[in-house]
């Protein structure tokens, strides 16, 4: 059986942690920001983690 391939349109958007979870940048950060608070771009900077429901999905995506 020939090696999986990893999903690079995924590969590009998360990034796996030291104890195997998924991150990836929140949405809400591209444009139209004047209206929305320092505190809470602020906080758009910061990674989040995959939520389970979606984390088997993303290991055969992202399987090396």
């Amino acid at each position: 059986m020939p090696k999986m391939k990893t999903h690079r349109g995924a590969a590009k958007r998360f990034k796996r942690t030291g104890t195997g979870k998924l991150t990836h940048a929140q949405k809400g950060k591209r444009h139209i920001l004047t209206k929305k608070s320092s505190k809470r771009k602020r906080r758009l900077s910061a990674k989040a983690v995959v939520s389970p429901a979606n984390q088997k999905a993303l290991d055969q995506l992202l399987p090396y």
